[in-house]
């Protein structure tokens, strides 16, 4: 394992973290949009992690990274609104299915992940530090 891996391993799932907590803020944020670009409603959107190998290839140091960022295919959720200018002929308005409590949990899962990572970073970093202490 090389010296710096530590800090790669924790660089990427900081990485990784911040697009999850990105996708959730926009998520959160777009929770009354009803119309978009591509037509209907606003559509989830969930963050899928991968293994990510760090260093050289015969060591087996892994990381993380975002491999794709997932809508979710799960249909609209219909609420009776004939007054909205995006409603249908029966006066139905299609909402995203953006559930507030399930994605603020994600987000505190996100966040104490986020937390973890930047503690081991510190702990790493203090490590090091001392490390180079003894040479004195």
């Amino acid at each position: 394992m090389d010296t710096f891996d530590v800090f790669n391993v924790n660089a990427s799932a900081l990485i990784a973290q911040r697009q999850r907590m990105n996708a959730i803020a926009s998520n959160v944020a777009n929770i009354h949009t009803t119309r978009t670009k591509e037509g209907g409603p606003y559509k989830r959107q969930d963050v899928v992690f991968e293994v990510l190998p760090i260093g050289k290839p015969d060591e087996s140091v892994m990381g993380v990274q975002v491999a794709k960022i997932e809508q979710d295919q799960n249909p609209p959720m219909k609420v009776y609104s004939p007054n909205h200018p995006d409603a249908d002929e029966q006066g139905y308005i299609s909402l995203p299915n953006v559930n507030v409590v399930e994605e603020m949990v994600n987000m505190m899962m996100a966040a104490r992940a986020y937390e973890a990572n930047v503690s081991a970073f510190n702990i790493s970093k203090g490590m090091f530090l001392k490390t180079l202490e003894i040479g004195r």
